[in-house]
């Protein structure tokens, strides 16, 4: 058994269930009860669990949220538990618990270990935890698409390894003709757009234009148009600090403050604290003289010519020009000349730039299909193995002389690379068309599954293919949502055992109406529904002992639960009712079930008694599907059926006792007699 084992979920407000909990085993886990109980849910439930998509239909009426827990024993150091590490999930004696919310509103969120994580990281460890097959599965493997992934899956790194070759060339061969057609079918829009660069180009040298020189053109504008008030503000700035020349008696700040000066001078040495505001009323003094002169240069250089000005402003309107059309200032402007010079560049090089990708595009072309026929081959020689290991396992489905085969073909295509000397079609990954063939039985061609194959045969191939992939590619935990659909009778049994089986190397979840599957189960869970449409908390139990035969003989029935009724099955045809089945359970990990008339039953032939099918694998299940009533249903282990409401009897292969005369007897059983007539001599 794997270590990885789901050992329990709770799902709470999804779909119909309002608090569930499901127990599975680390075996095989069958999930039963009627239709509309809520049985798909566990598979949904599941796969929310490990990343699945979230539908806010799914939150129960009612409900703000769907909530699905799970707790997932995992071995130290397995893939899964470092990758739930690095994510920084937290294990508690090697358990590790997931949670998936989904709201009404459809927001969801996902925790691993106690820790809040993004949902991919779910859907990481589902790679490596479980494989889910649900109804939808099995009509995927009819898409030819489908089928090649089976076979790439199956055989491994022969297949993977060119495959990754392969799709590197085919996205570099898509990218270059994506170019080459770019270049050669938008000809004259290109031509177009290097006469307008170009024409832009022409026109900003014209201009040569510097950087930042709009800037200083402006402030120089403002300048000149500003002379005379400048020149008349400066001067008279002058004469405040240092005089008038012209007005010997003016009072100017320079005088003042030397005045300020002296007098402190006079007297500092009597205390440091003036003698320090003398200091400082020197330095205005040299301060004061100093801005006197730059006011008196700034006059002196002030120009205030007229042509000077005018030559600005043109320059200004020309720069104007330019960032009207490339940029928002001149600097945006040389930025748009640089990158369009580059542009031109290489749309002037149109033509040796087809020329380049012309040769690499053909070089592309005949690598791609090299590799394509590498692929061919390897597909080629695997598909043999994988048929014959399929085929192996139909055999143990009761389908002993299928023929499972696949056919690799492909399409030619003028345009297409060139694979075994002629041109075909090809795709990302390559140029093999891969479909799977069934013949169901001696002299049957081969045909494909989509068009030959039952809805009973495509279960059980679906199931084989699976199990041949357990083999090569093993996960953990695999779960199947009915995949026993359109079965019934041998085959069904033949399911049952195979399941059993795989759970004996992995964990096994069946969601199943068939008693046939359940009874190998070694744990069976029951969904009930209560009246309002809801699962509690407690319809979702653990069947054992007579609890467990009860839901076998509901399901063999096909009709409601529990036991039979005290008065028997349905009238006989010849009037009166048989006596109730009696189930008693058995040895071994299945169990015996089996049903025999009460001791006080009467004698009475069976109208039209005829016996069904039967098998007789030890270890297994019995059914016998032409049988109608309370029980089809017999021993796992050598166990005899001998009651029916109406339509037949009949006794396992080998089963002691078994002789004409009417009396199917077993040691340790009560007898049950039904007519000589019907009863199959041993």
């Amino acid at each position: 058994m794997v270590g990885d084992v789901l050992e329990e979920m709770r799902i709470r407000s999804l779909g119909v269930i309002d608090d569930a909990v499901v127990e599975l085993s680390p075996g095989f886990t069958a999930v039963t009860g009627e239709t509309g109980a809520g049985k798909t849910m566990v598979v949904t439930s599941l796969g929310l669990l490990l990343g699945g998509r979230a539908d806010p239909a799914l939150v129960r009426i009612g409900a703000k949220s769907a909530v699905v827990e799970g707790r997932i024993s995992v071995p130290a150091g397995g893939t899964a538990v470092v990758r739930a590490e690095e994510a920084g999930a937290e294990l508690e004696d090697g358990v590790l618990l997931v949670s998936r919310t989904v709201s009404a509103e459809g927001r969801s969120r996902a925790h691993l270990g106690g820790r809040s994580v993004p949902v991919g990281v779910l859907a990481e460890l589902a790679d490596e935890l479980v494989a889910v097959h649900g109804q939808t599965d099995q009509q995927g493997l009819l898409k030819l698409s489908r089928q090649r992934q089976a076979l790439d899956r199956y055989a491994g790194d022969a297949v993977a390894v060119p495959l990754a070759k392969y799709a590197g060339a085919y996205r570099r061969l898509r990218a270059v003709s994506a170019e080459l057609d770019e270049i050669t079918t938008r000809a004259r829009e290109r031509a177009q757009e290097a006469d307008m660069l170009r024409f832009g180009l022409d026109e900003i040298a014209a201009v040569e234009p510097r950087a930042g020189e709009d800037a200083e053109l402006a402030a120089e504008a403002e300048r000149l148009g500003h002379a005379e008030a400048l020149a008349s503000a400066a001067t008279a700035a002058h004469a405040a600090l240092a005089g008038n020349p012209e007005d010997p008696e003016g009072i100017d700040a320079a005088t003042l403050v030397a005045g300020a000066h002296r007098a402190l001078e006079a007297v500092r040495s009597h205390d440091s604290a003036l003698a320090t505001l003398s200091g400082r009323i020197g330095e205005i003094a040299i301060l004061l003289g100093d801005v006197a002169g730059e006011l008196a240069g700034y006059a002196d250089d002030l120009d205030a010519d007229p042509l000077r000005l005018a030559a600005v402003e043109e320059r200004r309107a020309a720069l104007t020009q330019l960032t009207r059309k490339y940029g928002e200032d001149i600097d945006a402007v040389l930025a748009w000349a640089e990158r369009s010079a580059e542009r031109l560049t290489e749309l002037d090089g149109d033509d040796d730039r087809i020329g380049e990708l012309t040769a690499e595009r053909d070089a592309l072309r005949g690598e791609l299909g090299g590799l394509a026929q590498a692929l061919t081959d390897a597909r080629t020689e695997a598909a043999e193995r994988f048929a014959a290991a399929v085929t192996a396992e139909l055999a143990s489905l009761a389908m002993p002389h299928a023929r499972v085969s696949f056919e690799i073909r492909q399409t030619d295509d003028p345009e297409g690379v060139e694979v075994g000397g002629r041109p075909v079609a090809y795709g990302p990954a390559g140029a093999d068309e891969v479909e799977l063939l069934l013949a169901p039985h001696p002299g049957a061609p081969p045909r494909p599954i989509a068009k030959g194959a039952s809805g009973g045969e495509l279960s059980r191939v679906m199931l084989a293919v699976e199990v041949v992939f357990a083999g090569t590619d093993p996960v953990p935990t695999y779960l199947f949502d009915e995949v026993d659909a359109g079965v019934g009778g041998k085959a069904a049994v033949e399911i049952g055992r195979r399941l059993a089986k795989l759970a004996k190397s992995a964990q096994v979840v069946v969601v199943t109406h068939l008693p046939q599957v359940a009874a190998f189960a070694d744990r069976q869970l029951l969904v009930e529904k209560t009246n309002d449409g809801s699962v509690t908390r407690s319809g979702v139990k653990v069947l054992e002992g007579e609890e467990r035969v009860r839901e076998l003989s509901r399901m063999a029935r096909g009709g409601g639960g529990g036991s039979p009724p005290p008065g028997g099955g349905p009238p006989l045809s010849g009037g009166g009712r048989p006596p109730a089945g009696v189930f008693a359970p058995g040895s071994g990990a299945v169990g015996v079930a089996r049903a025999c008339f009460a001791p006080s039953a009467p004698t009475r032939p069976v109208p039209g008694l005829r016996p069904g099918p039967r098998s007789s694998n030890a270890g297994g299940a019995e059914i016998f599907p032409r049988l109608q009533g309370w029980l089809v249903l017999a021993g796992a282990l050598g166990g005899v059926v001998c009651a029916s409401s109406g339509a037949g009897a009949s006794s396992g292969v080998g089963a002691p006792g078994v002789r004409k005369g009417g009396i199917v007897t077993r040691a340790g059983d009560r007898r049950c007699r039904v007519a000589p007539s019907d009863v199959p001599s041993s």
